[in-house]
């Protein structure tokens, strides 16, 4: 594996089986404890001071072991800690045990910060992965029944991606001023009484065949296995304001790991490989 090591982290939620607050219980306290022994075990790993970088498991290590070779040669020796949920990436970089994360979006960091006081800042974007609206049964949008069950994620900001894109295409309408986090509560005009279902953005490309369509993130997409003959719709690319971002703690940005790092992922090879590997589900967004 490239990079010296990569530190998997893939907790198994069962929270989807359990009533809606008993699961929010069993996640608050079952997200502590593995915060903790993270960090724990981050803590340990650190006597060798490589540059620690968070990813989501899976497609996003392929992408920075491309990266860790650029680093490599610049002199930068970099530690992979991959996670499985959202969360953890972003709670472990703002107690100090990672250097840096290259995984969300800037709406979402916004909302990290905003609700849980995260003094983390972004420092680069990274890539852009436009959204799409995924179904087995339609071939279009047009074909969108009455009544439809429309799957869309269930936290802010990726859920308030998944309405306006729903917007975008016609198929309902949003209060003005909504900007880029609406919620279900904002949609003014329905005219195909849409259900819209809230789903976990983990489950949610698993879960297409109980729906009519579904919004889903491009990279659970790829872990769910749905590849673009399913995808009957997609965000525009141009003025996206979903770029992904390299996140570091305030006041470190301008560190001499972290520039190297940002220099190491624009290169013109992670650009080439970015392109040739998504065929188009990802884009370089610098």
């Amino acid at each position: 594996m490239i990079g010296d090591t990569v530190v998997r982290f893939l907790p198994n939620w069962p929270e989807h089986h359990a009533p809606v607050l008993f699961r929010r219980a069993i996640r608050r306290r079952f997200l502590a404890s593995l915060i903790a022994l993270t960090l724990a075990g981050l803590s340990g790993a650190r006597a060798d001071e490589a540059f620690r970088v968070g990813v989501m498991a899976g497609d996003g290590e392929l992408l920075m072991e491309q990266v860790a070779v650029q680093a490599k040669a610049l002199g930068l020796t970099l530690r992979i800690v991959a996670f499985s949920d959202y969360l953890l990436p972003n709670e472990a970089l703002n107690h100090g045990e990672l250097d840096a994360n290259a995984f969300q979006h800037q709406p979402y960091l916004d909302n990290q910060i905003k609700t849980r006081g995260y003094r983390i800042v972004p420092v680069a974007f990274t890539v852009v992965a436009p959204i799409g609206l995924y179904s087995r049964k339609l071939k279009s949008v047009a074909d969108l029944p009455r009544g439809a069950r429309i799957g869309i994620p269930n936290d802010p900001s990726n859920g308030g991606r998944g309405l306006n894109l729903l917007a975008s295409l016609g198929v309902i309408a949003l209060r003005p001023g909504a900007g880029i986090t609406p919620s279900v509560l904002d949609i003014t005009e329905n005219p195909k009484t849409l259900h819209i279902v809230e789903l976990d953005a983990g489950i949610i490309g698993r879960s297409l065949d109980d729906l009519d369509a579904a919004v889903v993130n491009t990279d659970w997409a790829l872990k769910s296995g749905l590849g673009v003959d399913l995808r009957i719709a997609s965000e525009a690319v141009d003025n996206n304001p979903y770029r992904n971002v390299i996140a570091v703690q305030a006041g470190h940005d301008h560190d001499k790991d972290v520039q190297l790092f940002v220099t190491a992922y624009h290169t013109d090879a992670v650009r080439a490989w970015i392109l040739q590997h998504y065929q188009g589900r990802q884009l370089p967004a610098w």
